[in-house]
């Protein structure tokens, strides 16, 4: 199959289960409306996370890496009104656009949004004694041993880890000496596996983005 098979494809499963609604839809056209980057997770990625959610049965939720909101939003539908989502965003603009869209999906209620570099934000949060049951890690590649160092510091045991984009269109397999997002996934893949705390998959994707996957953890 080719690149654009794998897109068509995504559209199919897209269409025959029902994955994007007009909040998820809109969320997505508001970010490429407002300049953004279109590095959002796919529609399946996003009810992928929602099924995490669930199967995980958790009720707090840590997600560095907002962007426009899109996968906020199928993150907080999972936790449920008595839920909470704490989303952290480095760029003001970004999380203005993505409050706008959490407050259509009728999830603003159940999410925080926090603006600032993550690993300022994050010590805060320790400071403030929370506790998640799932961190999905979506930012920027070059601090993602520290991002998984901090979920595993808010964690518990049976915390799920989600770490997006480890493929990177094969590129983690033989770095270029100036791939810096690359070689920083190899290090954290390399820290997942010697972790004593940590079992670990990592799982290759091929669809709307591209050759790519994620890794997934789960706290001991």
């Amino acid at each position: 199959m080719t690149a654009p098979e794998w897109a068509s494809l995504d559209e199919l499963f897209n269409h025959l289960l029902h994955t994007e609604d007009d909040a998820l839809r809109a969320a997505r056209e508001a970010g490429a409306a407002a300049g953004m980057p279109p590095i959002e997770v796919s529609a399946q990625h996003a009810k992928l996370l929602t099924l995490w959610v669930t199967v995980a049965k958790a009720r707090r939720v840590l997600e560095i890496g907002t962007l426009a909101g899109y996968s906020t939003i199928a993150l907080a539908r999972a936790v449920g009104g008595e839920g909470t989502v704490i989303t952290l965003e480095y760029e003001p603009a970004h999380a203005g656009v993505a409050r706008r869209n959490l407050e259509r999906a009728g999830v603003s209620d159940r999410v925080e949004v926090l603006v600032g570099a993550a690993l300022d934000t994050l010590p805060t949060l320790q400071a403030r004694g929370e506790r998640f049951d799932l961190v999905f890690i979506d930012a920027d590649k070059e601090n993602n041993v520290a991002y998984v160092e901090w979920a595993i510091a808010l964690g518990g045991p049976g915390t799920v880890i989600v770490v997006d984009n480890i493929a990177r269109n094969g590129r983690v397999l033989d770095p270029q000496p100036n791939d810096l997002q690359a070689y920083a996934i190899r290090d954290m893949l390399a820290m997942m596996g010697a972790h004593p705390r940590l079992e670990t998959a990592a799982i290759q994707t091929v669809g709307t983005k591209g050759w790519d996957g994620f890794a997934v953890a789960v706290l001991r």
